[in-house]
């Protein structure tokens, strides 16, 4: 009798093992090559197709924009990588913002959010477009009076949450969407597969420039190549102070958040503030060894890369853009 219940627990085990494994090889299957199987969701905002449907039509939607002309889609456009493709991007009543709107995909693996990481969720992210005067413009107790205006969002909320339209289920419902939307099986995902052929060998000399003496893999590391994490490479010298907006320390002025260098070739203008207009000038900017000033990050130097050199450095640059894009809305 004493073995009785530990044969029942391995029962059990035995017949879960097999549900929990499927389940993870369904959710790896699903993943973009190059890209990590895993995220974090949080248990106030699980991923559903429903969250995720609904936060795809408001994202789209220009009534969430105080004189309806505006959506997020405006300046996150999914034909570049949801990025915009102007210096600053334009918001309501012809104003323009104060830094460049950067790619959305695979923001799902980011820890830090906005170019001066002031948010440090998705959920906490998405509605500061909304409420800020110079993009959106609109307040969300507005908003929710807007979509409770409209029976098919009261519809689709009370479908989604039991609690129906809400400022907090406006931000998990954009939130999701945005987690869903991941990129990889770039040319370079399929080279570091095995494919030998997949990039040029032009590319493949940038990819170990990039890798060793351009040094870009100082910043631009893991599957989103990017750090998440801040740094100062001299931008727009004394036109925008960074994160030291949010912080009010000196030793942050100038710092900035690494973006991801996924589908780049899509994304320009460059910069938090739009000013290099190609993969050519980023290069040369970071061949020169950024912009001097006090807080310049230790590990921008100059490079001295040759002609030919900056030519693989953008072809590897060319090879990180996924194939099946842009997403259908």
């Amino acid at each position: 009798m004493d073995g009785f219940p530990w044969s029942i627990t391995a029962v059990a085990i035995w017949l879960l093992l097999p549900l929990a494994a499927r389940a993870q090889s369904d959710r790896a299957r699903a993943t973009p090559l190059g890209l990590d199987a895993y995220y974090a969701v949080p248990e106030s905002n699980p991923m559903t197709p429903g969250g995720v449907a609904l936060g795809k039509r408001l994202f789209f939607d220009t009534q969430l924009s105080i004189d309806s002309t505006t959506s997020c889609a405006s300046c996150h456009q999914p034909a570049h990588a949801f990025s915009d493709t102007v210096v600053q991007s334009r918001g309501v009543r012809g104003q323009t913002t104060s830094r460049n709107a950067p790619s959305l995909l695979n923001r799902v693996y980011g820890q830090i959010f906005f170019w001066d990481a002031r948010a440090a969720s998705l959920e906490e992210t998405v509605t500061q477009p909304i409420r800020n005067p110079r993009e959106l413009g609109l307040d969300l107790i507005t908003l929710v009076e807007r979509l409770w205006q409209n029976p098919s969002y009261r519809r689709e909320f009370r479908a989604e949450y039991s609690d129906g339209i809400t400022e907090g289920n406006i931000a998990r419902s954009l939130a999701s969407y945005v987690r869903s939307l991941r990129a990889g099986d770039a040319p370079y995902d399929r080279y570091m597969a095995g494919n030998r052929t997949a990039m040029s060998p032009e590319a493949v000399a940038g990819f170990r420039l990039f890798t060793g003496k351009a040094n870009c893999s100082a910043c631009h590391i893991g599957a989103t190549l990017t750090d998440e994490r801040l740094h100062n490479t001299g931008v727009s010298l004394g036109l925008d102070a960074g994160r030291q907006l949010v912080t009010a320390v000196d030793a942050d002025r100038g710092k900035f958040k690494v973006p991801s260098l996924r589908n780049v070739a899509l994304t320009a203008p460059y910069m938090h503030d739009g000013s290099l207009a190609t993969l050519g000038a980023v290069v040369d900017f970071y061949d020169r060894g950024g912009g001097a000033n006090p807080n310049l990050d230790p590990e921008i130097k100059p490079l001295r890369l040759t002609a030919a050199e900056k030519r693989s450095l953008i072809g590897f640059l060319r090879s990180l853009t996924s194939d099946g894009l842009p997403f259908d809305r």
